[in-house]
């Protein structure tokens, strides 16, 4: 008597591969610090800052679930909200223009069919040989609907480094915003109480951007004066 053989679980479709990397800016040195006294030994090391290329469709299988629901959430201005989609080591990314970035947040959120119900915070970047988009905002988000994570990035000049804030949306980003503009100087508009959250309030600039200086804070250590990493000797 013959016997049902279950069928094998399908493998997900697999990703199209993304376009050519885009490179952002070249990268001087261990840590591409400049004006200070090099002792790592790398000084004339030269690499280039490369960023995946946006990913063709198909993105394969449930990113492609997800894009269309997005599309057709957003309809006719998918185009203007979505910049562009990219795929990079298992990961989804919609790079959002951030006029819009409070529409789809929303969608994401409220979309039978996503279901984004948590956004796990916001992470700032800065590339500063990325002309007219040098900081970056990155917003990982959890569905617990439907147990899938997705990325939204947006980009701002270093001119103008204003986002919408998304606390109206996800009320749980409020401390998050703040630790990025603390650290990176990402203003965020609307958010209800932008302040520094990890420096004091009085202390210059954003630590965390790549045209910081890398010199510190002299410390004192069983009376004896520790200078500053721009401030000690040079070997050359």
């Amino acid at each position: 008597m013959s016997e049902d053989i279950p069928t094998p679980p399908q493998p997900p479709v697999p990703a199209t591969p993304a376009g050519p990397p885009e490179i952002v800016e070249t990268r001087r040195g261990m840590f591409g610090a400049k004006g200070s006294g090099d002792t790592s030994g790398y000084g004339r090391l030269v690499s280039p800052v490369l960023m995946p290329g946006p990913t063709p469709r198909p993105y394969g299988g449930v990113f492609d679930e997800i894009a269309d629901r997005i599309e057709a959430g957003l309809g006719e201005g998918y185009a203007a909200a979505v910049e562009r989609v990219v795929v990079d080591r298992g990961e989804l990314t919609f790079v959002v223009h951030r006029e819009r970035l409070l529409e789809v947040m929303r969608l994401l959120r409220d979309d039978p069919g996503l279901r984004f119900e948590m956004c796990m915070g916001v992470s700032g970047v800065h590339h500063p040989g990325e002309t007219d988009r040098e900081l970056h905002a990155v917003y990982p988000l959890l569905s617990i609907t439907h147990n899938r994570r997705i990325r939204v990035e947006v980009t701002c000049p270093d001119a103008d480094p204003h986002i919408p804030s998304v606390v109206s949306v996800y009320p749980t980003n409020d401390w998050h915003e703040r630790e990025t503009w603390d650290f990176f100087g990402i203003v965020f508009d609307g958010h209800p109480s932008l302040t520094r959250i990890e420096m004091p309030d009085d202390w210059p600039g954003h630590p965390q951007r790549k045209d910081y200086p890398l010199g510190g804070i002299p410390v004192e250590y069983k009376g004896a004066q520790v200078p500053p990493p721009d401030e000690r000797r040079v070997y050359s």
